[in-house]
């Protein structure tokens, strides 16, 4: 019987330490989740305009027709911005610039509603301003007409299927129904597609790429010393940024291409060709004087995962095949102007499964982290 109990007791211990040990682990990880979603403390937030210009039209205003144009103003092509700033913010904000058919939501919480680099990069101390570029999104006012039979021009926009392929997200195996790619990281079930698909705009004007770097520019010279970050169409104007204003300090470029890489005018590149032609990765040349402008300015290029290393019909795979080669040109020439150029592909560092959208992937922190570690090499932090 005294052994019986003894036994019991024993089992009773074992019990209770499971419990005890069951109860560390909750709270261990409850202490994670707590200082995971640490709320976000700011000292102030807002929005505004920036840049823009005007146009008049001709005749004169008359109350008696006050729904004519006459003698009225345009207002546009100025860019939206809304910013954050945490307390005890770090010395360099960043500033996000979407890509094409894009808007500021590019930098927001994820299709499936984790952090998106907004938060993240705010709980890493940074002040964030995101924008919407001239023609696009909240600043959707224009000085010109946008031509409606532009691709994705105007709505209805009947896009989605080649969105989500060029994005190298996914394909569809039958035609109808959307599968994403082998070991991807995008979120895989139907509201994340849904909200994925909804992030698109149709812009209200045509698409300026100077007009654009104008206003990130006269961005700049409000907030002072800045890094540019970028996605996708959005690289060409980052690019051409440090040609207006001097105050970019870093340039982090998220999958550059859409629209064209710059070079030095005696230096363009070898031209790449993509199956479907008209998805080649293109290249501008300008003069000497600017290219070595942007040359001061130290940048980081990040490409993601499933980019074709030879001309395939898989359409995404191969219009980014010709982006990278560019890609590769493109740092070359910056670095033999004395530049400080770094391209970054993610599978050579073990890291696999990124789409075009690598801030909104599943491992978007694990992507933002090397953006902080370029940060901190570069003693911008």
């Amino acid at each position: 019987m005294k052994k019986i109990m003894q036994l019991k007791h024993l089992a009773f211990c074992a019990f209770m330490l499971g419990v005890f040990v069951s109860m560390g682990i909750e709270s261990a990880l409850a202490a994670e989740k707590i200082v995971a979603d640490k709320p976000i403390v700011l000292e102030t937030q807002g929005s505004f305009a920036v840049g823009g210009t005007t146009v008049t039209h001709e005749g004169t205003f008359s109350e008696d027709k006050f729904l004519s144009a006459d003698g009225q103003k345009a207002y546009g092509d100025h860019a939206y911005v809304f910013y954050q700033i945490p307390v005890h913010a770090r010395k360099y904000p960043l500033i996000f610039q979407h890509g094409g058919a894009q808007s500021k939501r590019t930098w927001e919480t994820t299709p499936d509603g984790r952090d998106g680099f907004q938060n993240i990069f705010l709980r890493k101390g940074y002040s964030v301003y995101l924008l919407d570029q001239p023609r696009s999104g909240e600043a959707s006012l224009s000085i010109k007409a946008k031509n409606p039979n532009e691709t994705w021009g105007a709505n209805p926009m009947y896009g989605d299927h080649t969105l989500y392929m060029l994005s190298r997200v996914g394909h569809y195996p039958d035609g109808e129904h959307p599968e994403v790619l082998a070991g991807s990281q995008f979120p895989n079930d139907a509201e994340s597609y849904n909200q994925f698909q909804r992030t698109w705009n149709v812009g209200s004007g045509e698409l300026d790429n100077d007009v654009n770097a104008d206003a990130v520019a006269t961005l700049l010279e409000k907030t002072g010393p800045a890094v540019l970050v970028t996605h996708s169409m959005g690289g060409t104007i980052g690019w051409r940024v440090p040609f207006r204003t001097a105050k970019v300090k870093a340039i982090v470029a998220f999958e550059p291409g859409g629209t064209p890489f710059v070079f030095p005018k005696n230096e363009m590149p070898e031209e790449i060709k993509a199956v479907y032609a008209s998805l080649s990765a293109t290249a501008q040349g300008v003069s000497t004087e600017e290219f070595e402008k942007l040359a001061k300015v130290p940048m980081v290029l990040i490409y993601g995962d499933n980019i074709a290393e030879d001309p395939s019909k898989d359409v995404g795979p191969d219009k980014w095949r010709t982006e990278y080669r560019m890609a590769q040109q493109f740092v070359a020439a910056v670095n033999r102007h004395g530049g400080d150029a770094t391209l970054i592909h993610l599978p050579d560092l073990g890291i696999k499964g990124n789409t075009h959208f690598l801030m909104a992937d599943k491992n978007n922190k694990v992507i933002a982290d090397i953006m902080a570690d370029w940060f901190k090499e570069k003693k911008l932090n």
